[in-house]
């Protein structure tokens, strides 16, 4: 397992203590390449909730995969919430919840802006560099891999394939999907490289 540097725990342990601490009681994983690993670890660690592993026989994609996973759901007539395991975040899920259920949606996703991985050049209207800005946030909302589902989303969702190519954008076009944009100051990063590991452990250390 992949640690966060300088912590002794994998992202898992990071988002499965968020979770816990956001008033989630049930966790159901979807374990995938080596997931006797992930299951080792699970088995071993104390835990903060339950957590019950799926490991798909064949791959199904990421919807099928997610629709695999969801009928071992505890409770499956309530909503429930989905996050990537490749993330590390900090937010109210409690308001998260409160603005999908406002908005009657079937699916709510958590919206990001991250940070541009290059510096920025500012120019005046004749073409004179002004300014340099480091790493400035982008000025696109991106999916940031945590969900907030209603009971009858999980129906939607396919037996194989991505559901961002089919449910997602059918929900869409039927105004079903609601974006929540992630508070100011929320804390958000995609754990990609080796780099992004070392980062977020800085980041960490300072919050």
């Amino acid at each position: 397992m992949v640690e966060i540097p300088g912590t002794g725990t994998p992202i898992i342990g990071h988002q499965l203590s968020w979770l816990a601490a956001e008033g989630v009681t049930d966790a159901v994983v979807s374990c995938g390449h080596l997931a006797e690993v992930l299951q080792e670890w699970l088995a071993d660690a104390v835990l903060p909730l339950r957590v019950t592993t799926v490991v798909e026989s064949e791959p199904l994609g990421r919807g099928g995969g997610l629709k695999y996973a969801a009928a071992r759901l505890p409770e499956p007539d309530e909503p429930w919430y989905a996050t990537n395991g490749d993330i590390w975040t900090r937010f109210s899920l409690r308001e998260m919840a409160a603005f999908h259920a406002e908005r009657d949606a079937t699916a709510t996703l958590a919206l990001a802006r991250p940070r541009i991985p290059w510096g920025a050049v500012e120019t005046d209207a004749f073409g004179h560099i002004t300014d340099f800005i480091e790493a400035p946030p982008s000025p696109y909302l991106i999916n940031a891999g945590v969900y907030v589902f209603s009971p009858a989303f999980t129906g939607l969702l396919p037996d194989r394939g991505d559901h961002e190519r089919t449910t997602f954008p059918r929900l869409a076009r039927e105004r079903r999907l609601a974006g929540y944009p992630l508070p100011h100051g929320a804390y958000w990063r995609a754990i990609d490289t080796a780099k992004d590991l070392t980062e977020a452990a800085k980041e960490l250390d300072g919050r």
